[in-house]
């Protein structure tokens, strides 16, 4: 009989006080038993619709079922027939609006917590089993990727197990894109990051760090001179918006993108260990309501900020952060200054010393739906801050752009491709993830890396 409870097992989780004083992962995850129990809350749906949430199609009841038996090693395999990386996405996909969104358990209570089970049988799998993985026989066909972030590990990965030989460019020096440089190591350590992409590039798949396609080598120069026969592009959406007003080039105002590089992938909250410093303030805004934004203000109280504001133009109902994200934020002290959009920031000598901001009002729907933000005359405010991050979005950078002929890219500098196919506007080179997107979700850049890597293998194949 299934498990009926109308909650999900519960996971542990560091005491909010505790945490914001280490980088420490803020969530335990689950034990066997704990994992055995939730996993008998699926009532193993015929019609599955569990799958048809998640874009990579990982068979979701099929590896439940093997968890409530204490099957975890074929749970595992399971998982990886469609997902490289289930560690990582157990923690940081967006469940509630993919796979466990679409849960029948969550029609009279909580949905079975799809996300929770996938981290577990990863971790347990690494822990406890971890066999060597076995390297496919080269079908003598060779293939390109462009970055080393979720939609090119996963491309990379379909191509490398059908025989592929294939070679990533990253232009950092390590592997992983946003997995290493955007997410905060409390929540995705980084340890096991690259333990997971070890089972990517452990199936054969080449990898050249601190190489910019575009500028080291070109796209041409990939087929004319280094034999590939396509070319997949997942080089992100690296290149930061900022607001444009006044005050945006003083000392102290950041990128989301370069703070939380600083911090994550050099390592900057380890200072002087690592050699990598970054100033924080007493008084921290960021602008912007996104994971990335909750993100850049937990990673700030973490570094010692006694007081760290989310600012956004919108209310929290509007927030399009996970509500997983913004309950932890909220535990951790930061504080939602919302209905508030920044028009200047003030410097001195330089360096910030205040935000002037506008409240704001909602009024009818745009186009995605939420109400437009519209100023409020008159309301005009400073507001005391020395450090300002703004994580309003990224955009692609232009480099591929500019270097290759005949690649087209829309107003907002994304790659124009098939939806089908994953293919560009040039022959055989495909791309996918936020180079295509702008910034969106790792699964969503995984799903499209899964869908170039087959229309690849069905044209190269022929």
């Amino acid at each position: 009989m299934p498990n009926m409870s109308k909650e999900k097992v519960k996971m542990k989780e560091q005491d909010p006080l505790l945490r914001i004083k280490n980088f420490d992962e803020v969530t335990c995850g689950y034990t066997l038993e704990e994992a055995m129990e939730e996993a008998g809350r699926c009532l193993q749906c015929k019609t599955r619709p569990c799958v048809g949430g998640c874009p990579v199609s990982v068979p979701i009841p099929e590896f439940i079922k093997e968890v409530s038996e204490g099957n975890i090693e074929e749970a595992y395999n399971i998982i990886a027939t469609e997902n490289r990386l289930p560690a990582i996405c157990g923690r940081v996909c967006p469940q509630e609006s993919q796979c466990e969104g679409k849960c029948v358990r969550g029609r009279k209570g909580e949905p079975v917590a799809i996300g929770r089970l996938e981290r577990f049988v990863a971790d347990y799998y690494m822990e406890n089993i971890k066999k060597d993985v076995e390297k496919p026989e080269s079908n003598n066909k060779k293939v390109a990727v462009v970055g080393g972030g979720p939609a090119s590990l996963t491309c990379a990965a379909d191509l490398a197990k059908k025989g592929y030989e294939v070679t990533m460019y990253e232009a950092l020096h390590q592997l992983g894109g946003v997995l290493m440089y955007g997410i905060p190591e409390f929540r995705l350590p980084k340890g096991l990051v690259q333990t997971e992409l070890k089972s990517v590039t452990d199936l054969g798949v080449k990898v050249e760090k601190n190489v910019i396609v575009g500028k080291s080598i070109t796209i041409d120069e990939l087929f004319e001179e280094e034999g590939f026969q396509a070319v997949f592009v997942g080089s992100g959406a690296g290149l930061p918006r900022f607001m444009n007003i006044e005050g945006e080039n003083l000392n102290g105002v950041y990128s989301a993108n370069e703070f939380l590089t600083r911090v994550n992938l050099m390592k900057a909250y380890d200072f002087p260990n690592s050699p990598t410093p970054v100033r924080i303030g007493e008084k921290v805004a960021v602008i912007g309501g996104g994971n990335v934004a909750m993100d850049a203000a937990r990673t700030a109280k973490r570094l010692g900020a006694k007081e760290v504001k989310i600012v956004y133009r919108r209310s929290k109902e509007e927030l399009p952060a996970r509500v997983e994200e913004v309950h932890h934020a909220e535990e951790e002290q930061i504080i939602f200054d919302l209905l508030k959009n920044p028009v200047e920031i003030i410097g001195e000598d330089g360096h910030v010393t205040g935000m002037k901001c506008i409240k704001m009002e909602l009024g009818e729907p745009d186009e995605s739906g939420r109400r437009r933000p519209q100023p409020i005359e008159g309301s005009e405010e400073v507001m005391d801050v020395d450090i300002v991050v703004v994580a309003i979005g990224q955009t692609p950078n232009p480099l591929l752009r500019d270097t290759t002929d005949g690649l087209d890219v829309n107003k907002r500098g994304c790659i124009v491709v098939n939806e089908d196919t994953m293919e560009t506007t040039l022959e055989n080179v495909y791309a996918g993830g936020d180079a295509v997107t702008g910034a969106a979700t790792v699964i969503l850049a995984m799903g499209a890396g899964k869908k170039a890597a087959k229309a690849i293998d069905e044209k190269l194949s022929k």
